[in-house]
Order: structure tokens, then C-alpha cells, then sequence
């Protein structure tokens, strides 16, 4: 029986429930499932876990030459327990003959919710009304609703679609930006799409969807911001590195837009003492967007599915990030 380790998770209940209900389903794919959590991390213990295994489950850590050159004896995928895959070098992996996958689509339903749910919190000041009921300072802010509004989203790949689904509730006009997209794709899912430029200054609010890479670098930036409205927030579940946040920061200081809403930072934990946490009209959250029971098992059965399709050989199609490994062989 083939090996698939997971790196994925801390020591809980809840992780180990999903781990023994991971290792049942693996074994019914013909692959013999083994938790080994990485706590903390090291480029060592890695390679240590991941060495005679035929595939792995990796996190959000740096994966580059260091490693692959240590265990492409044995490992012939990795799959990263997530959609983003920013700290995996795949041209290392290439070199080394290591598969890249990720779980797409997996979280895509969870990370929507939060980004909605960012959106109207935002919108109705809900940080502020929190604050003035525990301090006693009723102060009744007037917030703005959703509904018929613009929504811009950034990146339309299953999460920002299903986001879409989830406003369309709301009759809200969707925007879209996506170069990757024709015109008549975003059509057909109801979206117009539209440059960047568009994005910023027609939105009632925007969502960041897109992958971070050197080109989407501080996509949102001080000038972007500059072109919003006044009445307008913005939400970012997608990767630090995405938005300024100094400019987002200032921006939200001098009430140049209405709010804001961060689940990642370009440091990751955000740092206690940086400016954004001393402001009431930003929603702040630990990288969670993907942090649900559902979600975190549709997670390892997408990481499973793969893993075991691509040992059997089989086609695993868009979900491989480096087909150049294929061209190669």
C-alpha cells in the first residue's frame, strides 16, 4: 500500500477526528494514511516526516530545493492543503520530479462566506456598534445596505463565483476583473468584466480572489484606493502581499473609504503593534477564511483524491501546477 503523509494540523479534537475520518477514506483509495503535524515547522523535521512516503500534505510553509532534493527518492506528489501555493518554488519541484497540486475549489464555498459576511459587517459598522455596547457609548452608527449594488471582484475562480452566487441574492451588479477570463465566461455567470480601473471607482465593494505573484504585488495600492468611493469597503481572504497595507491603512484613517476587511497579511501573525489594529473601521482576522468543519474535510478528501489518482497514474489535469513535469518526463 502507498504512503500519504499529511503535515496538516495541530493536535485537537477536532483534527484528530478528521485525521481518523482522512485515513479511512485514504485507505479506501489504496493508500495508507500517517498524521505527522509539524509543530513547530522546520525544513528538517520535513524532510524527516515526508521521507519514504509516495506522496504528501503540506501547508503554507516554504517548500523549495532544500527539501525536494531530500525525499524525490520516494515522494512523487505533494498537494498543498489549500489553494494557495505562493511558497512553493514548482520550478525546484520540476527539477526534482515532484508533482505540485493543490485542493482546489475544496474551500471555496467557506472562504465566500467570510468574505461576505467581511463585506456586510463592514458596510454596517459592525466593529463600531461591538465597541459602543461594551464600553456603554451608544452612539447608533448609520451603515449602507447591499442590496442593488456593485460588487467588485478580483480573480473569478470558484471563490469569487460563488461569491457572486451569494450577492446575486442581493440583486447586486457584479464586476469583474480576471485576465485570464473571456468576456463571454464572465457573461455566462452573470458578471460584466471590467479593467481595474472600473473596479475601484464604480464598487460598492470589492474582493480580492486573486493568486499573489509578482505581478498581483500590492494589487491594492495608495493610487487604486485614491479611486474609490467614500462609501465603499474592501475585503482581502486571499494572500498578504495583495494589498499595502500602510496605503490601506491611511486610507482608512482619513475615512477616504469606509471600511475594510483583512484575513492576511503580508507578516503573518500580524504583528500587535502594527497601525491597523488601532482602528475601528477595519475587520481583522487570524487567516481563517478556509476555517470550517465542512471545508477543512472537503480539504483532505480533494488532497486524498488527488494524490491517489495521480499514484495510479491517472490524468489529474488543472489541479497539477507544474505540467512542465509531464513535459519533462
Amino acid at each position: 500500500m502507498k504512503k500519504l503523509v499529511s503535515l496538516y494540523g495541530t493536535p485537537s479534537p477536532l483534527y484528530d477526528m478528521l485525521n481518523e475520518q482522512a485515513k479511512e477514506y485514504a485507505a479506501s483509495k489504496g493508500l495508507d494514511f500517517i498524521w505527522k503535524p509539524m509543530q513547530p515547522f522546520s525544513n528538517e523535521a520535513a524532510v524527516e516526516a515526508l521521507s519514504g512516503a509516495d506522496a504528501g500534505i503540506i501547508d503554507v510553509q516554504t517548500y523549495d530545493k532544500e527539501i525536494f532534493e531530500k525525499i524525490n527518492d520516494s515522494i512523487k506528489i505533494l498537494v498543498r492543503y489549500g489553494v494557495g501555493f505562493d511558497a512553493v518554488n514548482l520550478k525546484d519541484a520540476t527539477d526534482a520530479g515532484i508533482a505540485i497540486s493543490r485542493t482546489t475549489a475544496a474551500n471555496s464555498e467557506s472562504v465566500a462566506e467570510m468574505a461576505f459576511s467581511m463585506i456586510m459587517a463592514a458596510k454596517r459598522f459592525l466593529i463600531r456598534d461591538l465597541d459602543c455596547v461594551k464600553t456603554g457609548n451608544w452612539v447608533r452608527h448609520v451603515g449602507s445596505e447591499m442590496l442593488g449594488k456593485k460588487v467588485g471582484i478580483l480573480g473569478f475562480g470558484a471563490i469569487g463565483r460563488r461569491l457572486a452566487k451569494l450577492f446575486s441574492g442581493f440583486d447586486c451588479e457584479i464586476l469583474v476583473y480576471d485576465p485570464f477570463l473571456t468576456t463571454e465566461a464572465c457573461e455566462e455567470a452573470g458578471a460584466r468584466k471590467v479593467d481595474l480601473e472600473e473596479i475601484f471607482r464604480e464598487s460598492d465593494a470589492i474582493s480580492i480572489h486573486v493568486p499573489y505573484t509578482k505581478e498581483n504585488h500590492h494589487i491594492v495600492n495608495a493610487e487604486r484606493l485614491a479611486m474609490m468611493k467614500e462609501t465603499a469597503v474592501i475585503v482581502c481572504t486571499a494572500r498578504g502581499g495583495l494589498v499595502d497595507e500602510d496605503a490601506l491603512y491611511e486610507a482608512l484613517k482619513n475615512n477616504r473609504i469606509l471600511g475594510a476587511g483583512l484575513d492576511v497579511y503580508a507578516v503573518e501573525p500580524l504583528p500587535v503593534d502594527s497601525p491597523l489594529t488601532t482602528l475601528d473601521n477595519i475587520i481583522l482576522t487570524p487567516h481563517v477564511s478556509a476555517q470550517t468543519r465542512e471545508a477543512l474535510w472537503n480539504m483532505y478528501e480533494k488532497a486524498i483524491d488527488v494524490a491517489a489518482d495521480f499514484l495510479d497514474g491517472k490524468d489529474i489535469g488543472r489541479d497539477l501546477l507544474n505540467p512542465d513535469l509531464i513535459k519533462k518526463e
